[in-house]
């Protein structure tokens, strides 16, 4: 797979998920039990048209837009972006932002009365919410497309953990970025099934993170998906689709496991329930990169809002790059 395709495949992965998300967020389970969603809805939960995404993809959108201006990583401009974002609705369907978490609306706000985006982020137990996993794909793209892999894995870690710390500055969160960077490797360089290369990823993420104390405490929390085969076998009724980081992770390598194509993926992440945009989005860029932009069904494809747009941004992130 070419750059481009690569850029298109995960982003739009990310997007769709997001979008197909969207109109149902915070739907309990029971309700999805009741009424499945099986495609693109509109209006829901914000009232919205058919193909509108939320945070997490304009937060996505801002982290590549901030890329190709600064032609690399800058972690202020990219809160410059988050700022332009929820202040003026810049990377929105519709020029407005909506649907913002309290971490990152906390982090946006210490930002903007001190100007340091090592600072900004939240530290505490509490902060390990969704959302720094849901927007991390464009830097793990760049990342990747920059070569930081296998002996340069240092250098895409401390990147990554640095725009995770943003807004969601604890270890945790992080971590969780990091694994999300082997997976991205594993599927664009692997062999195998999507299980196979899920799991040979997390050897080697959970590899990485052994290296001292702290991050193994850490990886305790990461328990559930040492193992990709029998954490796939877990009955959907102990798989949480909230807003924290844990779930999130738990429930989109969940929905990969017991899917062969990206609707299907997708369609299990949303119909978890809860935090239905951020799982289908966290889910549904991996997916995007394992079966490629012709694996997301046209249809919804075809009705994201500001396509064109959003296309051109690939396009310019592999020739600045």
């Amino acid at each position: 797979m070419d750059l481009l395709n690569i850029w298109r495949s995960g982003m739009f992965g990310v997007i769709v998920g997001d979008a197909l998300g969207c109109p149902v967020e915070f739907d309990e389970r029971e309700i999805r039990d009741n009424d499945p969603v099986e495609g693109m809805r509109e209006f829901g939960t914000f009232n919205l048209p058919r193909g509108s995404w939320t945070d997490d993809s304009s937060m996505a959108l801002a982290e590549l837009d901030s890329i190709i201006e600064c032609r690399g990583i800058d972690l202020k401009h990219i809160m410059d972006c988050f700022v332009r974002w929820y202040r003026s609705g810049e990377y929105t369907p519709f020029g407005y932002a909506f649907d913002i978490g309290n971490t990152v609306q906390r982090a946006i706000s210490r930002y903007c009365r001190d100007e340091n985006p090592f600072i900004c982020g939240g530290t505490s137990e509490s902060d390990n919410g969704n959302g720094s996993l849901m927007r991390i794909m464009p830097i793990c793209l760049y990342c990747y497309q920059k070569g930081l892999k296998d002996d340069k894995i240092d250098a895409a870690i401390q990147i990554i953990h640095n725009v995770s710390g943003l807004t969601h500055n604890h270890l945790r969160s992080k971590i969780a970025c990091g694994l999300y960077y082997f997976i991205v490797c594993e599927i664009l360089d692997g062999t195998g099934n999507l299980t196979n290369r899920l799991q040979s990823a997390l050897n080697r993420g959970f590899a990485y993170y052994q290296s001292n104390a702290e991050t193994t405490e850490e990886l305790n929390h990461f328990s559930r998906i040492r193992n990709v085969n029998e954490f796939a076998l877990t009955p959907r009724d102990a798989i949480r689709s909230g807003g924290y980081v844990i779930d999130s992770i738990e429930a989109s390598i969940w929905c990969l496991a017991n899917s062969t194509k990206y609707d299907e993926c997708t369609l299990l992440a949303v119909n978890l329930g809860d935090d239905t945009d951020t799982t289908a989005a966290i889910a549904g860029g991996l997916a995007g990169l394992y079966y490629g932009t012709a694996g997301i069904p046209q249809e919804w494809l075809n009705c994201i809002q500001r396509k064109e747009w959003i296309d051109r941004l690939f396009q310019k992130v592999v020739g600045v790059l």
